[in-house]
């Protein structure tokens, strides 16, 4: 088993055990891979929620340039709400499962095709 393998593992067992949901695995890899090798970096990996500006850029580069919505305050509630639902206190937060979630909350699963 690759790295990026173990990864898409370890996303999928965070989206189960700690965001109660089933990943849709086709899905999962396709934004894992979407990511780049910023999923090799130990900080790049990760969203770091408490920050305004990461959740900025997630905004921003994510889900205005590469999902394609239209800029508005439903975009940070949408971030907000993920990184509630991945809890909080979880100190990592993966970047691939923040955007699986994000691309399944806006039904943009087509940009993935």
């Amino acid at each position: 088993m690759g790295k990026r393998d173990e990864l898409i593992a370890k996303y999928a067992d965070d989206l189960k055990n700690k965001c109660g949901m089933t990943p849709d695995m086709a899905l999962l890899t396709k934004v894992t891979i979407g990511c780049g090798p910023s999923i090799y970096d130990a900080d790049a990996a990760t969203v770091a929620a408490g920050q305004a500006s990461e959740l900025e850029t997630v905004k921003t580069n994510f889900l205005v340039k590469k999902l394609g919505l239209k800029d508005g305050p439903q975009l940070m509630d949408a971030i907000n709400s993920v990184i509630e639902t991945y809890g909080k206190s979880e100190r990592n937060k993966y970047r691939a499962v923040v955007y699986y979630m994000l691309v399944k909350h806006f039904g943009k699963e087509a940009a993935y095709k």
